[in-house]
């Protein structure tokens, strides 16, 4: 018999969101609340759902289930098996927050949870949570999470809009102020102020400018910085720490991922093709 587990993420620096993943479980809960917004997946197995109006429905694997706040609901196995399942909780203000940003109202406590059963969407949920779970920095969990809310309709109201193209002059602004920032200082609010948009409306038309969001423009700028540091043969640690890196392994991670290999490689190669002969 498979051995059921669960565990939780959570991160004081983004108190807005927690998430948690359950494997062959057989735990069944009482009809209950939560004071968050809540998405729910089914992974693997059958389990039955209330709250979505009259009656019971049966979740198969690939279903979400959003749950506004206060809704009154419950979700456990088919009697006698097990399920697996993913479940993100959201601050219900940090959520009204983001859709106000756009001149969306947020919906209204209580309202009847909704059931969808579309493939992609399933599959981007896998994807965020995977992020979430990961050893992301928190701006990179926290931008991955506004822009898969402000990507769906998750609150019975309209999609978040995307902005309108950013002009030249402030995408430089913007360039020049994410180039000045160390990693661990990047701030989306304050970026998104100074553009005079929402969070998710900066970070789609600044991927749309650069083909990149702030974060990831900023981290590859920092590896093509460290592409040339290390060509001249500065050592592994002080790299990391000249660039602002959490620490040398994080270092090593974000330059593998862009690069195809190890600093400390790329090192080794760089300095011998530069070794007079």
């Amino acid at each position: 018999m498979p051995t059921s587990s669960c565990e939780f993420w959570h991160d004081p620096a983004l108190p807005h969101v927690e998430s948690r993943r359950a494997c062959h479980s057989r735990a069944c809960y009482k009809a209950h609340s939560h004071p968050t917004f809540s998405i729910g997946a089914v992974d693997a197995g059958f389990s039955r759902f209330t709250g979505a109006g009259r009656g019971e429905a049966r979740l198969a694997p690939g279903t979400l289930v959003l749950v506004p706040a206060q809704r009154v609901h419950a979700c456990n196995p088919e009697p006698g098996q097990a399920w697996s399942y993913q479940m993100l909780h959201l601050n219900a203000d940090w959520l009204q927050r983001l859709r106000l940003e756009a001149g969306i109202d947020a919906e209204t406590a209580q309202a009847p949870a909704r059931i969808t059963r579309v493939p992609s969407l399933y599959r981007q949920f896998c994807r965020l949570n995977e992020v979430l779970f990961s050893s992301a920095t928190a701006l990179e969990k926290d931008a991955a999470l506004v822009a898969f809310i402000g990507d769906h309709d998750f609150s019975g109201q309209p999609a978040l809009p995307a902005a309108p193209a950013l002009a030249s002059s402030l995408l430089g602004e913007l360039l020049e102020q994410i180039q000045r920032q160390d990693l661990a200082g990047l701030n989306l609010d304050a970026l998104a102020a100074q553009a005079g948009l929402g969070r998710y409306q900066l970070i789609r038309a600044f991927a749309a400018a650069t083909g990149m969001t702030p974060h990831a423009f900023l981290l590859n700028a920092r590896v093509n910085k460290a592409r040339e540091l290390l060509r001249q043969g500065q050592g592994l640690a002080d790299v990391a720490y000249a660039l602002g890196f959490a620490d040398q392994s994080h270092f090593q991670r974000v330059f593998k991922a862009h690069a195809g290999v190890t600093p400390g490689a790329y090192r080794l190669t760089a300095s011998s093709q530069t070794r007079p002969a």
